[in-house]
């Protein structure tokens, strides 16, 4: 394993502590599904950023001089028949780069002494169940030696501050990663996509969850671990239900299907909706709305770039969609009134109800904020036009080379006296991973099309 990356990771972490300052980051626990079963392990994406280590019942910490000290499972030749060898921290060291590593069951005897005559210590807030009373708990030890002349810290900060800003921006190790993972969950969209016109045109029985299974097939197949997220699977007009998951629904002759899918490969996640006619044809209706939402994200994508904000996308794929739902009559120009009103107003909402994107990285909706930091002390008020609730606005993030995020605009359309009944019972949305570069964004996901003509000219 080539540590470096996280080695440096650590450094970063570590200069930012300030003088006294000592930081812990545990790991993800083990969970139990039912009885003896437990669900399948995925480690904490914080420690496994700063280690690149994912055995369960392990820590990190780190001090502000940069030394780095493991803690992890000791080596048991029992427990490794019934659950896998274990690293043990006789190896870590060598292995992942730490200064020191030693058995978890020691936790408990040297954190107190870590942490005492240190100033501040750093730890991810709100992440872990109980981690907050284990840290008190320690804290209390430390103080129980006061008459001794130890010191106990006095300041708690939390990690994530630190971290989420370093998460934010990709390195090249980790886009190398995702580029991987966007290229194994591109060809599994491909494959259920085929697979659901040829079942199609031999007169099977096709259900959402045989397109389901594909998709876990190609994840499986190219080596990733697990499917980054819950797959959607939506025949019809359960494409309306934005976290529909894949079911026994059937998938019938002439309806769309909409899949929202992506594996997890190395700790990194790939995130990819596509929308297609179920037999490959797209029919007059489908395709007029299917081209409008290509639209929108094409305005998306042009409006994502270094010195952008993040919200810019966003803005840019409501005027096309909204302009469009004007036109097809899916909003009443009477009723609504001019583009500028419909917007102002929210009429989009009806048919397109979340945001354009969401930053992408570890997690499927990643770590760091949406708001420019620099400008975090600028705060303006609007009245939503919708709940009437008073809404305090930041300035969006500046984009930024390196950061990733999706670009997912949609549109669903819902049975209604108002609306033409061919766009009943339709929902689409499209959805591609985008790295900020220097001069635009690059698009990681295209290995699937996206273009009506090029995902029938797939599916004959």
């Amino acid at each position: 394993m080539n540590h470096e990356p996280y080695s440096s990771r650590r450094a970063r972490v570590a200069a930012q502590l300030g003088e006294g300052g000592i930081a812990i980051v545990p790991t993800a626990p083990e969970r139990a599904r039912n009885r003896d079963s437990d669900y399948l392990y995925r480690h904490d994406s914080y420690f496994y950023y700063l280690t690149g280590f994912s055995e369960p019942n392990a820590w990190l910490v780190l001090t502000a001089d940069g030394r780095s000290l493991l803690f992890c499972q000791p080596k048991d030749l029992e427990r490794e028949i019934w659950d896998g060898i274990r690293l043990g921290p006789e190896a870590a060291p060598a292995a992942l780069g730490v200064d020191e590593a030693f058995s978890v069951e020691e936790l408990h005897q040297r954190l107190p002494q870590l942490l005492e005559n240190r100033t501040t210590v750093w730890w991810p807030f709100a992440t872990h169940t109980g981690l907050e009373g284990r840290i008190d708990g320690w804290l209390t030890s430390v103080r129980a030696r006061v008459r001794y002349g130890a010191l106990a810290p006095e300041g708690q900060r939390d990690l994530c501050a630190i971290l989420d800003e370093m998460r934010l921006v990709k390195d090249a190790h980790e886009l190398a990663i995702m580029r991987r993972a966007a290229r194994i969950s591109a060809g599994a969209h491909v494959r259920a996509m085929q697979r659901s016109a040829a079942m199609l045109r031999a007169g099977q029985d096709v259900r959402e969850y045989h397109l389901d299974a594909e998709l876990l097939h190609e994840f499986r197949q190219h080596g990733s671990q697990y499917p980054a997220y819950g797959s959607i699977v939506a025949a019809g007009a359960n494409a309306c239900v934005l976290h529909y998951r894949a079911d026994n629904a059937p998938i019938r002759d002439g309806e769309l299907v909409l899949i929202d899918a992506g594996c997890e490969l190395d700790g990194y996640a790939s995130d990819i909706t596509r929308t297609f006619p179920a037999n490959g044809r797209f029919t007059g209706p489908q395709r007029a709305l299917y081209e409008l939402v290509l639209a929108s994200q094409q305005a998306a994508i042009e409006a994502t770039r270094p010195g952008a904000r993040f919200a810019d996308p966003h803005e840019a794929t409501v005027k096309v969609l909204t302009q469009g739902m004007l036109d097809l009559g899916l909003l009443d120009k009477h009723q609504h009134g001019t583009l500028e009103d419909a917007i102002a107003n929210r009429h989009y909402f009806a048919h397109y109800m979340h945001r354009t994107g969401h930053w992408l990285g570890m997690d499927v909706h990643d770590c760091g904020s949406y708001v420019e930091p620099s400008e975090i002390g600028q705060v303006s008020e609007r009245t939503d036009p919708l709940s009437g609730e008073l809404i305090k606005d930041r300035p969006s993030r500046i984009l930024r080379p390196g950061m990733v995020l999706t670009i997912e605009p949609g549109l669903y359309v819902r049975p209604s006296d108002k609306i033409p009944k061919e766009f009943w019972n339709i929902g689409i949305r499209i959805e591609d991973d985008a790295v900020v570069t220097e001069t635009g964004c690059e698009l990681i996901t295209r290995d699937v099309p996206v273009a009506p003509d090029a995902i029938e000219a797939l599916m004959r």
